[in-house]
């Protein structure tokens, strides 16, 4: 779910400041567009992936066991790692085991600002519309494939395109934004309360091949309106903005994710070793605490000394015209 939740997010974000550099220079810079996110996103990337194909396997040797690697590192070098998680299944290095999502979204800006440079404005919703019907067709005949279901960027696309549609609007459509902005504190809490209910009913609630179909579709609607809520609402009953330690944790999010499987490890071993393991509480306690400390501590490493320097070079492909 929070994979789903950042595809729509990213479609929202992406799509926004696209649109945004349009109206205002008449032309996106798709050159500068490849290389911001190239410095955000290609060192940790590639430096997640030494790890796992070449780290991982030294350690498990050192360790006196066998590396099972079945990831592809050719289709995960050129950010296809989605298609080796859908043909080989699972990496043997956990840390490989996030990566297949960044690599959809890698295709996804490769491909999005072409689009959105190529269409005029007004065709927009238009090409958004026809992708996600399209997702949602291409669904319909892998729906028992669970790997295709989840791992096939074209089966997953539609949730970038919702988070499109609802930028589009949200720039183009004033009484959009003014519906979000004027809805009552009881119709929030009554869509949020809808809304996890068949979060955590999923398995009960999505059983017909249609509903399976739909779902995803489903979910992305959800979280576009909890974006749009956080966004412009004036009536929140609660504002993740207002939460300053949590949103200053936000430029660590992609160290978090990509980085989150060396805590976990770190936390397993350490717990065996001191015998926590042995417990309900402390599995569910200690190692859970102890793993995401762990994670923080290597994801504010990772993003002071390995990412900051990267990023600040963005500085200079910001916006049209400069650098």
């Amino acid at each position: 779910m929070g994979v789903n939740f950042f595809f729509v997010l990213s479609g929202f974000l992406i799509t926004y400041l696209l649109i945004n550099e349009k109206e205002k220079y008449q032309k996106i810079n798709i050159r500068y567009f490849y290389i911001r996110r190239i410095l955000r996103i290609w060192p940790l990337y590639y430096a997640a992936l030494l790890i796992g194909l070449v780290g991982f396997p030294l350690l498990k040797s050192a360790m006196g066991a066998v590396s099972t690697e079945t990831a592809n590192p050719f289709l995960y070098a050129f950010f296809l790692g989605n298609f080796s998680d859908m043909w080989n299944g699972l990496p043997d290095a956990t840390i490989l085991g996030v990566l297949w999502s960044v690599s959809i979204e890698e295709q996804f800006y490769l491909f999005w600002p072409l689009l959105l440079s190529l269409l005029p404005q007004r065709h927009y919703l238009k090409a958004f519309t026809v992708l996600i019907a399209g997702s949602v067709i291409f669904r319909s005949f892998h729906y028992e494939d669970y790997w295709v279901m989840y791992y096939h960027t074209f089966s997953v696309i539609s949730d970038m395109c919702v988070g499109g549609v609802i930028a589009y609007c949200s720039y183009y459509l004033p009484k959009f934004r003014a519906f979000f902005e004027g809805l009552s504190k009881e119709k929030i809490v009554a869509i949020y309360l809808i809304g996890f209910i068949f979060i955590l009913f999923e398995k009960s609630i999505f059983t017909l091949p249609f509903l399976q179909i739909i779902s995803r579709l489903l979910y992305s609607l959800f979280f576009a309106f909890i974006l749009l809520e956080q966004n412009y609402s004036r009536h929140s009953f609660f504002k993740i903005k207002n939460w300053k330690r949590i949103t200053s944790w936000g430029r660590m999010t992609y160290g978090l994710y990509c980085l989150h499987f060396l805590g976990i490890l770190a936390a397993l071993i350490l717990s065996k070793k001191m015998g926590w393991n042995q417990s309900i509480a402390g599995v569910l306690l200690i190692e859970t605490t102890l793993a995401f400390g762990i994670t923080w501590v290597i994801a504010w490493f990772s993003y002071r000394f390995f990412e900051m320097p990267f990023l600040k070079l963005k500085e200079r492909f910001t916006f049209f015209g400069k650098g």
